[in-house]
């Protein structure tokens, strides 16, 4: 057989490849992200309480899930482990806004994404009334986090030329 009667694909995985990577509790940081009931979330508040006679000091986190903005609490010891998401934050020119709601985006190397709702929130707002109602030029920002995506901010596009 030769080469050319082989037909193989090979699947590549970038750096982000898993959802998420470990780090230690103490580690974390107000404004970071962590992984709290299988939710993407912002740090929003942490402290530490020493350590007592049954062992480790425990952080007390309180975080806000990225999507909803749902509020939840997690303490775990400093030393243990906890997941962070990996959060990709991209901009994207936006062409259209379909019937059903959907908005089409420019990525970077001319391409369309299609698969991005207009969000039910005062994002969604903000990306109709520029959009729509102005007819400006705007740049949206998708937040990518745990395979999930969403609209995070809408803003005019800088004029070219």
């Amino acid at each position: 057989m030769s080469a050319e009667e082989h037909d193989v694909t090979f699947d590549s995985a970038d750096a982000g490849a898993s959802l998420t990577f470990p780090m230690q509790c103490s580690a974390l940081r107000k404004n970071g992200h962590v992984v709290i009931k299988n939710r993407p979330c912002k740090i929003i508040d942490m402290s530490t309480s020493k350590t007592g006679k049954h062992g480790h000091a425990k952080v007390h986190l309180i975080a806000t899930d990225i999507f909803t903005g749902k509020k939840l609490e997690d303490l775990s010891p400093s030393t243990h482990n906890m997941d962070v998401p990996h959060v990709i934050r991209k901009e994207y020119q936006l062409l259209d806004i379909t019937e059903d709601g959907f908005m089409s985006l420019m990525t970077d190397n001319g391409d369309t994404k299609d698969d991005v709702k207009v969000p039910d929130n005062e994002v969604g707002e903000k990306i109709n009334q520029m959009f729509l109602t102005e007819e400006k030029e705007c740049n949206v920002v998708v937040l990518t986090a745990m395979g999930e995506e969403a609209a995070m901010e809408c803003k005019e596009a800088p004029k070219s030329g």
